[in-house]
């Protein structure tokens, strides 16, 4: 069974970096479709950060881009988000997802629907 843990959460003042961990457990990525995801309260889940494990191509939504990469340590099995420059508005529960696929067509790539497995989630809270 896989098992997603997240971390890496917390709060921090706008401007400042964090970066999230996503570890797998009882799994080894290799061919697999890995997302980030973030949530707000009464808000739908959205998909920000896609990392395609076969190829290592990576995709971020145009909400974050140019501020959050994602990346893999393949020797820790563990995927990261690098958010830097943040601001008020990530702040968020983040989500960390994998899907049984070696890529996503574009429509599909960010939709938390395509994604099986999800971790429990980190809180970001960014201050003004």
């Amino acid at each position: 069974q896989v098992k997603l843990l997240e971390s890496g959460g917390g709060s921090v003042q706008a401007g400042r970096a964090l970066r999230l961990s996503c570890a797998a457990s009882g799994y080894t990525w290799t061919r697999n479709v890995v997302a980030w995801s973030r949530q707000t309260p009464g808000m739908e889940r959205q998909g920000i950060a896609v990392f395609y494990t076969a190829s290592g191509v990576t995709y971020i939504d145009d909400s974050v881009r140019g501020r959050f990469t994602i990346a893999r340590d393949t020797a820790e099995n563990t995927v990261y988000l690098q958010m830097n420059s943040l601001q008020p508005e990530d702040t968020a529960m983040y989500y960390c997802a994998v899907a049984d696929a070696v890529f996503f067509p574009g429509s599909q790539r960010f939709a938390p629907a395509s994604y099986k497995d999800w971790g429990q989630g980190t809180q970001v809270t960014v201050s003004s």
